[in-house]
């Protein structure tokens, strides 16, 4: 029954009330120790700071870089394209439609890998000379279309 449930004995613990005399175990200056700008309120506590030892974010060494205009081109293999019917428009919305990509705005190329037995007419943003000629083989026409 789901009224009877409790949790796990020692999973759940009690707040620690801290400053309510000495007999509490945690009075006086509440587990803060004695003086300076951690005893006080407000002291903001910064993970990377070591107190003068070398950060650890600063040890590690920087690697690599991110190219502003690198672009994501979602690829496609010509043996995907069997899942459509023959006479079919295929674009990135149908693409999209079946699983093949994921963003409909990003670009699309075309690649020949396997073979293709339908006729479609292909619309995507590039396409290898050998995913052309397959296509083309099967009866189909490619497009290039520019987002």
């Amino acid at each position: 029954m789901l009224s009877r449930l409790k949790p796990n004995k020692g999973s759940r613990k009690p707040r620690k009330r801290v400053g309510r005399g000495v007999g509490s175990g945690s009075a006086k200056t509440s587990g803060r120790g004695q003086k300076g700008a951690g005893s006080r309120a407000g002291r903001k506590h910064k993970p990377h700071r070591e107190g003068g030892q070398i950060p650890l974010v600063m040890r590690m060494p920087k690697r690599g870089f991110t190219n502003i205009f690198d672009e994501h081109i979602q690829v496609v293999n010509v043996k995907a394209l069997k899942l459509f019917k023959a006479g079919a428009d295929v674009d990135a919305a149908a693409l999209a439609g079946v699983g093949l990509i994921r963003n409909v705005g990003a670009p699309v190329k075309l690649l020949g890998t396997g073979d293709l037995s339908v006729a479609l007419k292909v619309r995507v943003s590039a396409v290898s000379d050998s995913a052309r000629k397959k296509i083309e083989a099967a009866g189909g026409s490619v497009e290039i279309q520019t987002l």
